[in-house]
């Protein structure tokens, strides 16, 4: 009897290629634009809509209403969305608004666009929020008219229809009303408590907009309008007694700054206390960025710098004491909102800020602001001080335990890895990289203090069928696995962790295609024989960059370089000289062929320093340990070739493959 299983189609052509045009991208991959265990992102989508209205000083009210008929609608008295025909797209702009991918005010960010400082970046907000209704009304009141436009599952379904404002109607603002389509979703209930701390957060960075919380089924309302701002807001969320009064204060660049654009800058409160959990909020543009970035890394870098430089002034750091940016800001308390021309986030949802300047801009204001506090405030400077050298002995006792405990009977180190001085696990950090070219500029470029370098020779072994005492016949896994101390293990194990040398395992290879292939071996060598380091949070990647940007002086601003991960980011980088005068082709882009190509200091700008490194922890996700553990057997199993062609067959289409 003939089989199937092995051959391919025949019908390959021309005809056979797809092309999703409008919003199909979004129906057929919702969790590439959004956050699909609920609707509260595609809800936050217009509301930051609405948001952004107030942020450019065009409204005052937002009131957010929760319908019984599970609907949701966001209300505002901003400008209201434009309705008069695009010049170009021949068809209302508030129908493009809300069917076009990458069409919106925001893109337009210098003097005398529509938003100068706005969360929205890409355009693909509110369509998406369309894209996965059942059903979408929009209705926008400006220039003495009501404009209203109807949806579903982001097609019109009722034409836009104008009339004359009538005495009960506003003179401007926008109303959206949502009913997300529940199966695109996990669950289809909002997260109440989600909800309300993100529009509570809202009106505190917008100080004197109130924002109005509506629930028709409790018939309860909530109304938020903060003139206090952040220091009100972070006082009322500490659970533990400050140490010193909380540290406030704003800074914005100004016409003539030559490093950033006119009003881009940082308002901050920040508390410092000896117990109870830490408050931890930030945002860019009122955007929530949960996951941080390195607007976070500035202030921490400002911090830092000033309580050392005052240790330092004042001769209080006893000997034998080394100050640490972790020692300074383990036991602070802040509530941090960044204003970025051009905000450049990690994944649609915007969870984290990647713009490489905000560490310069935000520690810029940071830093001297709170020099200027403590030496005027002495005693409280020293409190903050003792605070941070407390910490930092702690810590330093920590490591030497850990130190004592590995007796005499550790195996030798491999001779190819260049160690790090410190022996603080929460601080150390040990780069696996491609190459010895690679690691050469990396161990050039590391921090010797915290950083270890090892470097691998060619494709790791694939692992994933090796039994584990056959592991260490393989230089490298033998190497890897003495390196890091911990030794092979399986899922249902309990290993012992407390040799385990760095609190950061880095995979650190190129970033082309061979680069993904030694990620893969790699992260299939941890899965397979140490899962207990990715359920325990210490495996992770680092993403170097593939081009670089030269960028020529421009008016006050001198030459600039710039690094993008993938064409994606090269593109906004090339979109963002444009706007800025640079005249087409005066740039100069190079693409790195590999790690080694790299200097020592492009490595460290790039792809080490803390503050501007994409790292990106590796966890197990949406699925469990049995479907992570099929899927890579389909992936890395010698007899799944069959498998593995159905796998891209049906997948193939996602990928964005660099030849």
């Amino acid at each position: 009897m003939a089989s199937n299983a092995g051959k391919l189609p025949t019908d390959y052509s021309e005809g056979s290629i797809r092309v999703l045009k409008g919003l199909e991208p979004v129906k057929q991959r919702p969790g590439m634009y959004t956050r699909t265990d609920n609707p509260l992102h595609v809800i936050q989508e217009v509301l930051d809509n609405s948001a952004d209205e107030a942020l450019a000083g065009h409204g005052r009210k937002i009131k957010v209403t929760l319908h019984a008929d599970a609907s949701v609608s966001v209300e505002d008295d901003g400008r209201g969305i434009p309705f008069g025909m695009h010049p170009e797209e021949k068809a209302p702009v508030i129908e493009l608004v809300f069917t076009r991918l990458h069409a919106g005010g925001k893109f337009d960010k210098g003097k005398g666009g529509a938003y100068s400082f706005s969360g929205g970046l890409h355009g693909v907000g509110v369509s998406v929020t369309n894209a996965l209704a059942k059903r979408l009304e929009a209705t926008s009141c400006r220039d003495g008219m009501v404009a209203r436009l109807v949806f579903s599952g982001g097609d019109v379904i009722e034409k836009l229809s104008l009339r004359p404002a009538a005495e009960g109607d506003r003179k401007s603002g926008t109303t959206v009303r949502v009913w997300p389509d529940a199966k695109y979703f996990e669950t289809p209930v909002l997260p109440l408590a989600e909800l309300t701390h993100l529009l509570r957060s809202k009106a505190v960075l917008m100080p004197g907009v109130s924002v109005t919380l509506l629930n028709e089924k409790t018939r309860d309302t909530q109304t938020w309008l903060y003139k206090g701002g952040l220091r009100d807001y972070l006082m009322q969320s500490l659970s533990g007694d400050p140490v010193i009064p909380l540290f406030d204060g704003e800074g914005y660049a100004d016409a003539q700054s030559d490093s950033f654009a006119e009003g881009e800058g940082a308002q901050w409160c920040v508390a410092f206390t000896e117990d109870g959990l830490p408050v931890r909020e930030s945002y860019v543009n009122l955007i929530p960025t949960s996951a941080g970035g390195t607007h976070e890394s500035g202030l921490r870098d400002g911090l830092f710098t000033a309580v050392k430089s005052f240790i330092d002034m004042h001769s209080l750091l006893p000997k034998g004491v080394k100050l640490l940016p972790e020692d300074v800001f383990a036991r602070a308390s802040y509530v941090l909102s960044a204003k970025v021309l051009d905000p450049q986030f990690q994944g649609q949802i915007k969870e984290r800020l990647n713009s490489r300047d905000a560490v310069r801009l935000v520690s810029g204001f940071v830093r001297p602001a709170l020099e200027l506090w403590l030496n005027q405030h002495v005693e409280y400077g020293r409190r903050l001080a003792e605070l941070a050298i407390r910490a930092a002995q702690t810590r330093q006792r920590a490591g030497q335990k850990v130190e004592k405990r590995k007796g005499s009977g550790v195996a030798v180190l491999p001779g190819k890895l260049t160690d790090c001085e410190s022996r603080d696990l929460a601080h150390n950090e040990v780069f696996l990289v491609e190459g010895d070219s690679a690691g050469g500029s990396a161990k050039m470029g590391r921090d010797k203090e915290s950083q270890a370098i090892l470097p691998l020779r060619g494709k790791v072994l694939n692992t994933w069928e090796v039994e584990r005492d056959r592991l260490f016949a393989n230089t490298e896994i033998h190497d890897i696995a003495v390196a890091i101390g911990v030794d092979p293990h399986g899922p249902d194990d309990s290993p012992d962790l407390s040799g385990l040398r760095y609190g950061k395992v880095c995979i650190l290879s190129d970033a082309d295609v061979d680069g993904s292939h030694i990620q893969v071996l790699l992260l299939t060598l941890f899965f397979r024989h140490f899962p207990k380091l990715i359920e325990t949070g210490h495996i992770y990647v680092a993403r170097p960059p593939l081009f670089r940007v030269d960028a020529p002086a421009r008016g006050k601003k001198p030459a600039s370089k710039a690094y993008a991960l993938d064409e994606g980011e090269l593109t906004a980088i090339l979109d963002k000289l444009r706007k800025e005068g640079v005249r087409e082709g005066a740039w100069n882009i190079s693409r790195f062929k590999g790690l080694g190509e790299m200097s020592a200091e492009q490595l460290w700008d790039t792809t080490l320093n803390p503050d501007t490194r994409r790292l990106l922890p590796v966890h197990l996700g949406a699925m469990d340990f049995l479907q992570t553990e099929n899927l890579i057997t389909q992936l890395m199993g010698k007899g799944e070739a069959a498998a593995r062609r159905e796998l891209m067959e049906l997948h193939g289409d996602s990928v964005e493959v660099d030849i």
